[in-house]
């Protein structure tokens, strides 16, 4: 059977490339293919990356040379994978969310060529976390994040309509790594509770603390059966989740949360959680589409 494979968005920039090495390492523990895309509506790019590893495309080239620099870093860093490439003349987003269809993950960079200086998130990047049918990684963050140093996975463990297959992801992905997984339910207390009734405050508080760890039981329950070597922290916290997910992924090489996909909509209706996830994370961000039903999406079943 083939295998569906990883696929990375292209253009020469210096996120773009970072890209690729991230990719590379993530092919390699999963032992699925690479397939680098380039996809562009000009013929020729003005060269606007910096050198990365020492290595830049030239000033000026075509979309063959991009693509050719691209593969070529690829088997530097590990000979062992197998790459492919493709050219589109097409839009970006347009062309990597069709790719997402056979797709086991779509990575792109946090920006790319041409994109608002000083920008947090391109939009193609976030154009295509917003609406692929299967997983999207964008790639962002600090150095030790990058190189999977700190040894640890973040998931940010939503309502259980949106957290299904993120849990999975979560799950095979700390397996291929070998590394700890920390699963973080924020919870609040409204205002109201604490304000009307300020006697049982404590006591509310408790209530929203133990509804957030009995949910967190539930999500994990199967995957926990399922992958018994997995080492797993839970956690609960009070506080607004994006705030709290974002100060974490300072100390985590991954940070997964879920994206449920709306009926009536074309594409993913991003959260407050994970848009600002893909603006702010201090390291790589995966962004995991639930479907009603729990069928696996895109290329996913590559990931279990």
């Amino acid at each position: 059977m083939t295998q569906s494979p990883l696929v990375v968005g292209v253009d020469g920039s210096s996120p773009s490339l970072l890209a690729v090495d991230w990719a590379v390492d993530e092919a390699a523990r999963h032992k699925v293919p690479l397939r680098l895309v380039h996809a562009s509506l000009k013929e020729g790019h003005e060269g606007t990356a910096s050198p990365v590893g020492g290595q830049r495309p030239p000033a000026r080239v075509p979309a063959e040379h991009i693509v050719a620099f691209a593969a070529e870093r690829a088997h530097r860093r590990n000979p062992q994978i197998k790459v492919s490439t493709a050219i589109f003349p097409e839009e970006a987003a347009r062309v990597l969310l069709r790719e997402g269809d056979s797709a086991a993950l779509l990575v792109t960079g946090s920006r790319g060529r041409g994109e608002v200086k000083g920008l947090l998130l391109g939009s193609v990047g976030l154009a295509v976390a917003a609406r692929a049918p299967c997983p999207v990684v964008v790639v962002r963050g600090d150095t030790a994040g990058l190189a999977g140093a700190h040894e640890r996975i973040l998931l940010g463990a939503g309502d259980s309509g949106t957290s299904g297959e993120a849990v999975g992801f979560a799950f095979c992905e700390a397996e291929a790594r070998g590394c700890v997984l920390d699963v973080v339910r924020a919870w609040r207390c409204p205002a109201y509770e604490s304000t009307d009734r300020p006697a049982s405050a404590g006591e509310s508080e408790r209530r929203h603390e133990e509804r957030a760890a009995a949910l967190l039981d539930g999500l994990l329950r199967d995957a926990m059966a399922a992958h018994p070597g997995v080492r797993v922290r839970r956690a609960t916290v009070e506080g607004p989740a994006a705030r709290v997910l974002v100060l974490r992924s300072a100390a985590a090489d991954l940070v997964i949360v879920g994206a449920r996909r709306r009926q009536g909509r074309f594409g993913l209706q991003l959260g407050r959680v994970s848009h600002t996830l893909l603006h702010h994370a201090e390291c790589p961000v995966a962004v995991v589409p639930h479907e009603p039903g729990g069928r696996p999406m895109g290329g996913q079943e590559a990931w279990a």
